[in-house]
């Protein structure tokens, strides 16, 4: 059975957190592929402050270009109404029912995915990984995968990664400052930002 992790996300843009998480879970579950999912038509973001999907996903591009096991998918944003995890997962087990899929996302998304659309469908079509933060004790964070254990038959593991305090918004918020964001994003993601004046 393939091993196939999920990397969703608005990557406005990606950064060099998204690469590591994803590293992280590759490496301890032993995953064949990561996908990459920029968001279509985000239904929980503020659309304001969203790059186009061309931008978003070229940035993608370019982030996981030189990771052979990393790929680009553009089933989210070949969609043109909002975008729901239950439906994304529901359609890459059609395309392909004999992998496994991880889902990788922050543990802080642990509090947030029973009011998701649909989690009941989430938990039965993937294994959750979640990446430990500082800011979530590990009493906190078992409590709660229990719970969701119990609510949902959740398959759900702990990433243990070391903390990155980088963060998209900050990127933004560097770039409209007229900050350096080298070592914060892939260098070919910075050249991008700057040459199309993407934030300012």
């Amino acid at each position: 059975m393939k091993r196939i992790g999920i990397m969703g996300g608005t990557f406005n843009p990606i950064h060099l957190g998204h690469i590591a998480i994803a590293q992280r879970a590759q490496e301890q579950f032993a995953l064949e592929e990561v996908l990459f999912l920029p968001s279509g038509v985000p239904y929980m973001k503020d659309l304001e402050e969203v790059l186009p999907a061309k931008n978003r996903c070229e940035m993608t591009r370019l982030a996981i270009r030189d990771i052979p096991s990393f790929r680009l998918s553009m089933i989210e944003v070949n969609k043109s109404q909002n975008t729901y995890t239950f439906e994304t997962l529901q359609d890459l087990k059609a395309d392909n029912p004999t992998a496994e899929y991880y889902f990788i996302l922050g543990a802080d998304s642990l509090w947030a995915m029973e009011h998701w659309k649909n989690p009941e469908e989430i938990f039965r079509n993937c294994h959750v990984l979640a990446a430990v933060r500082d800011d979530k004790s590990p009493a906190d964070m078992n409590a709660q995968i229990a719970y969701l254990q119990e609510k949902f038959n959740a398959k759900i593991s702990l990433l243990g990664i070391d903390a990155m305090d980088i963060s998209s918004s900050m990127i933004r918020k560097r770039v409209s400052d007229g900050l350096s964001i080298r070592g914060l994003v892939p260098d070919a993601v910075e050249t991008y930002i700057y040459e199309h004046k993407l934030y300012q």
